[in-house]
């Protein structure tokens, strides 16, 4: 872990040898770190960034899990409710389906667009980013999917979608004979690997990793 506190002489200094906390904005100057090495802020102890192992091999193997988990947790059963007789399985996309069908077309966009599209679309860009550095092409459109991702990133509310299955879970539980389906074990299984991903996809080492590449392709 690396101690930033110093003191600079900022006007002597190039714009990218310098980095400013997230948190109380102190500027300091950027460590270069080994593998497995952070550097936090002196002041107020936020972690600017850290240099992972095997950070894009890793981040790779989780996309590609996460996408391979999409599909089953999306469209396979979550629920198997039985009730006066009745037995019905919902989905994610059944639930879409419902909303639309009910007349409630705007929530329905908006639940579609949270659980399943927005998800997607961020898969997607970071596996078209990770690819695009471990290939060494397209790195200035990878720089551009990068910015949307993070763009992206507050619209993609799985978690906010899983409290819910759960808070109805509990609510039909008395009702009627319920059972839990793959698709629910599918669901919670890609949250937990984007959750890794998020912690996994160094962001300081990303846009490193782009800004050397356009470096590169300018010279």
């Amino acid at each position: 872990m690396h101690d930033l506190n110093r003191s600079l002489d900022l006007t002597e200094l190039p714009l990218d040898e310098l980095v400013a906390c997230h948190e109380c904005d102190l500027l300091m100057l950027k460590p270069r770190l080994s593998a497995g090495e952070r550097a936090e802020c002196p002041r107020c102890g936020f972690e600017l960034f850290s240099d992972r192992p095997h950070m894009l091999g890793r981040s790779l193997a989780l996309v590609i899990a996460a996408l391979l988990l999409y599909v089953p947790a999306n469209f396979l059963p979550i629920l198997h409710l039985r009730l006066l007789g009745q037995t019905t399985q919902d989905t994610v996309w059944s639930a879409v389906a419902a909303l639309y069908d009910s007349d409630l077309q705007g929530i329905a966009v908006v639940v579609f667009l949270c659980s399943m599209g927005i998800p997607l679309l961020k898969l997607l860009c970071q596996l078209a980013v990770l690819l695009s550095i471990r290939w060494d092409i397209g790195r200035a459109y990878g720089l551009l999917l990068y910015r949307a991702y993070h763009h992206l990133r507050e619209w993609g509310m799985l978690e906010v979608y899983l409290m819910g299955v759960l808070v109805s879970i509990v609510k039909l539980v008395s009702l009627a004979d319920l059972a839990l389906g793959v698709g629910l074990a599918c669901f919670i299984g890609l949250l937990l690997v984007q959750l890794w991903l998020e912690v996994i996809m160094s962001p300081h080492q990303i846009w490193e990793a782009l800004s050397r590449g356009r470096s590169h392709a300018s010279h």
